[in-house]
């Protein structure tokens, strides 16, 4: 089926629907409190951002205990299992407070319910369950959340589809200060370990002037740093006829004080004009999140990565001469199917020599509906656990010296909350991505603050105020 964008007429449906709902929910005898939790990526949290907008609208406060919610949702996700689990033994546990209130709906959506499988078997396993819904009808809610309260009858809508770009939900953000702004959605990519695509649907991207008009109005209103969110960022405009990186040249023109960071960007579609437009940018983040799976090469192409490593460390050395500043972060998989210790070591080896700030690790997790389901997988899990702790062990050596080039220096912070290493300072992100604790009141959260680094840690830095900063912007 066709990748479509939701009609203005559509979308003007829903908004009857959103009425209609309120019309529903007023006779309450007091104002319905919803509970929502996403689980997962920030695309998920994006997602989760969005349903709260359209209950917000639909007369629904909040809360965030499930005991004292009139309907309760889950948003979960489909990348591995323990994910799954949770999900299941959270809905599990909502049974009793279904007996006790009947009136209370239920809902799950998101990738976990997209997977047939697991639709049914949600279905059959907790019939006190309202509304399932999968991740192409997000825009949909306010229509589905209606036939509930109207029709009192169990709705599940997973349509077989490659998925459609919806503009002009509401959004209820949950900072002031920081934004994520979905740029295109799905993969058309199939690593053999990944159940996204399916889940996800083929990648569509967002008109470009839409992005632009939304950063700009975000920026506008103060927020200091703007994420951009695609399963692949990379692939941002193949069907729109403007690249990624001629979208981040256009939205660094926006004038005022911010940072511009962006996740994921998948190696095969990584650029040089990408890393380029980063150095020569104003606001543009100098991170790199550059998923690398694997060290070795016979892994990668078993993943279908469409890259070996010589391609990856040529764009690591470019991006190190252009940027020498950059953070470079990584994904790791231990104990792909049909990996060896040899092709382990080779990942120790690539990590090295990359000497990453920080690696997100996992060990392999089957995915039922992917082709490495179906792959042999001869190593014993507790093998894989062993070389999961060696990982570990090697990443935590690169990491106790990687900040300590920063000390002395004064770096432009984003203030965001309370301190990582203790809740007395505050603590917040440079345009690096790094974090860093310091002193200072509370009339600096979600100001830009200028902090002389005093000390490094592993994973942050702590520094400073420097006097006489100036508040460049209220960021709100």
């Amino acid at each position: 089926m066709s990748v479509s964008s939701v009609s203005t007429e559509e979308m003007g449906e829903q908004r009857l629907f959103t009425q209609r709902v309120r019309a529903v929910t007023h006779v309450f005898d007091h104002r319905p409190l919803a509970y929502t939790h996403s689980y997962g990526c920030q695309q998920n949290v994006s997602d989760g951002e969005k349903i709260n907008g359209m209950l917000a609208e639909m007369g629904f406060g909040f809360t965030d205990s499930p005991e004292h919610a009139d309907l309760v949702l889950y948003n979960t996700c489909a990348v591995r299992e323990n994910a799954e689990n949770r999900v299941f033994g959270n809905v599990g546990a909502l049974k009793a407070l279904k007996q006790k209130n009947p009136d209370m709906v239920i809902a799950v959506c998101g990738c976990m319910v997209q997977q047939e499988h697991i639709a049914e078997r949600m279905k059959k396993r907790f019939p006190y369950v309202d509304l399932i819904f999968g991740t192409h009808v997000l825009h949909r809610f306010p229509e589905l959340l209606y036939t509930i309260y109207e029709k009192r009858r169990r709705t599940v809508c997973i349509p077989d589809c490659d998925g459609v770009v919806a503009e002009g939900l509401p959004v209820r953000r949950d900072s002031r200060f920081k934004a994520s702004v979905p740029i295109m959605y799905g993969c058309n990519n199939f690593c053999t370990f990944c159940i996204v695509p399916k889940v996800r649907g083929r990648e569509r991207s967002r008109v470009p002037e839409e992005v632009i008009a939304e950063v700009r109005k975000l920026v506008s209103e103060g927020y200091g740093e703007i994420l951009l969110l695609g399963q692949n960022v990379n692939s941002y405009g193949k069907d729109k006829g403007v690249n990624f990186p001629e979208l981040l040249r256009r939205l660094d023109a926006i004038d005022g004080e911010f940072v511009i960071s962006f996740m994921t960007s998948h190696p095969k579609d990584c650029s040089r004009e990408l890393i380029d437009t980063i150095a020569d940018s104003r606001h543009i983040s100098y991170h790199l999140h550059l998923p690398v799976q694997s060290g070795s090469d016979r892994i990668l192409k078993a993943m279908n990565r469409h890259y070996d490593t010589a391609k990856y460390l040529e764009l690591v050395d470019y991006a190190r001469s252009r940027i020498p500043d950059i953070q470079l972060t990584t994904d790791i998989i231990v104990g792909f199917p049909g990996e060896t210790y040899e092709d382990f070591t080779q990942t120790l080896d690539l990590m090295r020599r990359v000497k990453y700030d920080s690696a997100f690790t996992f060990i392999y997790s089957r995915r039922e509906g992917t082709k490495a389901a179906a792959m042999d997988d001869p190593v014993p899990e507790e093998e894989k656990g062993k070389w999961f702790r060696e990982l570990l062990e090697v990443q935590g050596s690169i990491g106790e010296k990687a900040y300590e080039k920063y000390v002395g220096r004064t770096m432009r912070v984003l203030c965001e909350g309370r301190g990582r290493t203790d809740e007395r300072l505050l603590t917040g992100k440079t345009r690096q991505n790094i974090i860093v604790d310091f002193a200072g009141s509370d009339e600096l959260m979600g100001h830009f603050a200028d902090v002389k680094i005093t000390k490094a840690l592993p994973w942050a830095l702590v520094g400073e105020i420097v006097e006489n900063n100036d508040k460049k912007e209220n960021v709100k």
